[in-house]
């Protein structure tokens, strides 16, 4: 896609930019001032932005009228001054500089070992920085891959692969790329992570809402695959059955199914598995699912049938769970159907955000394309709020007297100031603040943001049931304490297997033993999450504790992965390796300090229950490490990692 500079040639409509910068981030704005006066009395103390609360981006910068129309009669002069010079290439700035900008338009301290990252996002990547090994086309002959999946990270994987001269193929059991996104149609479905930041880096979108919804979502991956003519290299309704890799010749076989039952024997020296972790429905074995006389289905499993205008009328609708597709869900459907009836075995904590639904707007989408840095500086400003900002409260004091309600005295603090949202919406329902309080502590849980559904909680046609389903019946539902409730329609928002990596696959390494005999059925490990001892050549996206628990665009996460696989392929490229296998000291070490750092975080905390750990109580799904740890852990491998072998004399050949 084209540059900001080369879509900015063209005079600057100047009455464009004075309205256009009224509806812009005020922060932002300081920081685009900066990199382009060099003027540093942007930064003096009568345009500092105050600090945001929760995780709003703070658009007013909490600052008085007359000064944010300062700054945006400032920005107005400095884009014309910028065109009258011709559009220069923005002014190169450094790390310190952008750490001092990133700390002062905050309104808060961010610590100055986020820079390299920062930089990174602000100025994109220099020759100067590590960078992986690029692969010139003649010493990649030896290498061939196969890629499982067509989401975000196939798709980045297969970019990358392609312009490496990898030969590969990707292999998706969906008829579309996408993914999760494909899968996921339910009513209300979208990102709890602001558009601007869960986006590919390199793919500009003029994102319709501050957090997409689905559809927009789709449209946006479907045009990345169209962009790299992705489609051309993926084989569509395909499912991966079985891998299995032969040391005598440093190659894996790997064995598919398409629709009509055909298999399909595959060969290669590299497979990539990005299956994604949030990829199969987990469907609770009730008692009498057979016998339901409604409709009764998975959410990541909604009926099309169902999106028709009036399909939800009259209905009476139960949702089976209180996470995060339950509260998409309820709130999209309430005004359809007769009545909603919501099952929660425990309440969520959820954070307020006026930008949830607020559209993004023509003037931001203009500021994006004509204020040179205003894109990169605002998902950089996103990337602070969002990620890590919320890590350091996340460490258990051993001190602190609270057993359940908080784990340390900042924590405590969330606690109070989403105990008192939640009061506020709920208002006089002293009831149903009493069943929507957690007795865990504040992030204990991925933090949701409020769709409605505090507001939802309050209809007269809905009920919160504060219990498990014990069993279906031809009618409906039977609840823990023997309650029976009729229904026409059961939705299962009941999650997905996000402990069993490579699930259903029977994945077998060097010594024969599958994933499942090496691992255990839900206690997965991997070295960085991605590659793991006796499984050479294998590359795992989404793995083992890479999923986001504290915020964060696992985009980001995604893109840092396939740097590092690249990295890996590049390496054996140049040496003309046949098997790359991490090292089992390594990984241990790894996986140990993984352990460690979970033991010290609230996840593990003796009141907490989630989707995160396994049922030994280990944290199997998410990042123990801050986001600029996981950024530098994967910049680049590390040689002394690995034990390699050279390439056999056995030709790579096509895939296949």
């Amino acid at each position: 896609m084209s540059s900001v500079t080369e879509r900015s040639l063209a005079p600057v409509d100047v009455a464009r930019l004075r309205d256009a910068t009224r509806a812009g981030n005020i922060p932002t704005l300081i920081a685009t001032l900066v990199e382009m006066t060099g003027d540093e009395r942007w930064l003096s103390e009568r345009y500092r932005p105050t600090r945001p609360r929760g995780m709003d981006d703070n658009r007013t910068g909490g600052l008085d009228p007359e000064i944010r129309d300062e700054i945006c009669d400032a920005v107005v002069k400095a884009v014309c001054a910028w065109h009258a010079a011709g559009a220069p290439p923005r002014r190169a700035m450094s790390e310190p500089e952008i750490a001092a900008v990133l700390d002062f338009t905050a309104g808060e301290s961010v610590p100055h070992e986020f820079s390299p990252m920062m930089a990174e996002i602000v100025r994109g990547a220099r020759e100067s920085d590590p960078v992986p090994r690029t692969v010139p086309a003649a010493e990649a002959g030896h290498l061939t891959a196969i890629v499982i999946g067509a989401g975000v990270a196939g798709m980045l994987m297969s970019v990358q692969l392609s312009e490496a001269g990898v030969e590969h193929v990707v292999l998706e059991k969906n008829d579309d790329v996408g993914g999760s996104w494909w899968e996921n149609r339910y009513p209300g479905a979208g990102v709890d992570t602001p558009s601007y930041l869960y986006s590919i880096s390199s793919f500009e979108h003029h994102w319709s809402t501050h957090f997409g919804k689905r559809d927009e979502v789709q449209g946006y991956l479907a045009a990345y695959a169209d962009e790299h003519r992705l489609r051309e290299r993926i084989r569509f309704g395909v499912e991966v059955e079985s891998a299995a890799y032969d040391p005598a010749d440093q190659h894996w076989t790997v064995t598919a199914r398409d629709r009509a039952g055909a298999t399909a024997t595959l060969r290669a020296r590299l497979v990539i598995s990005a299956v994604g972790l949030l990829n199969r429905p987990k469907i609770p074995a009730l008692p009498g699912m057979d016998e339901f006389g409604g409709r009764i289905f998975h959410s990541a499993q909604w009926p099309a049938e169902l999106d028709e205008p009036g399909a939800l009328t009259g209905k009476r609708v139960a949702i089976v769970g209180s996470g995060a597709s339950a509260m998409q869900i309820g709130p999209a459907i309430v005004d359809d159907v007769e009545s909603l009836t919501v099952f929660q075995r425990s309440p969520q904590w959820i954070a307020p955000n006026g930008d949830y639904f607020a559209p993004v707007g023509d003037d931001v989408h203009w500021l994006m394309v004509h204020v040179p840095g205003y894109r990169e500086w605002y998902r950089a400003r996103l990337s602070w709020i969002f990620n890590d900002k919320v890590h350091p409260t996340l460490q258990v004091d051993p001190e602190w007297p609270e057993q359940t309600a908080s784990i340390n005295a900042a924590n405590h603090g969330h606690r109070g100031f989403y105990l008192r949202y939640l009061r506020d919406q709920l208002g006089d329902r002293e009831d149903l603040i009493e069943l929507s309080t957690p007795d865990y502590p504040p992030f204990g849980k991925r933090m949701l943001l409020d769709n409605g559904w505090y507001a939802m909680l309050r209809r007269d046609n809905v009920e919160l049931v504060p219990r498990a389903v014990r069993e279906v019946t031809r009618s409906g539902l039977v609840d823990t304490d023997g309650t029976a409730r009729d229904f026409d329609i059961i939705v299962l928002a009941t999650g997905f297997h996000s402990d069993r990596f490579l699930y259903p696959m029977d994945v077998r390494g060097r010594s024969g033993r599958s994933t499942v005999e090496v691992w255990g059925e839900n206690d997965a490990f991997a070295y960085l999450g991605i590659t793991a001892p006796d499984f050479p050549n294998l590359f795992v996206l989404t793995g083992p504790n890479t999923a986001l628990g504290h915020g964060g665009s696992f985009i980001s996460i995604l893109e840092y992965q396939v740097r590092y696989v690249s990295d890996a392929i590049a390496l054996m490229a140049h040496e003309h390796l046949g098997a790359l296998e991490v090292r089992h000291d390594v990984t241990a070490d790894y996986n140990r300090a993984v352990d460690e750092a979970h033991a010290r975080m609230v996840w593990t905390h003796p009141a907490m229950t989630n989707w995160y750990r396994n049922d030994d109580g280990r944290v199997v799904a998410v990042l123990p490490w801050r986001i600029i740890d996981y950024w530098t852990m994967t910049r680049a491998v590390d040689r002394e990692d690995f034990v390699s072998e050279p390439a056999t004399d056995v030709p790579a050949g096509a895939v296949g």
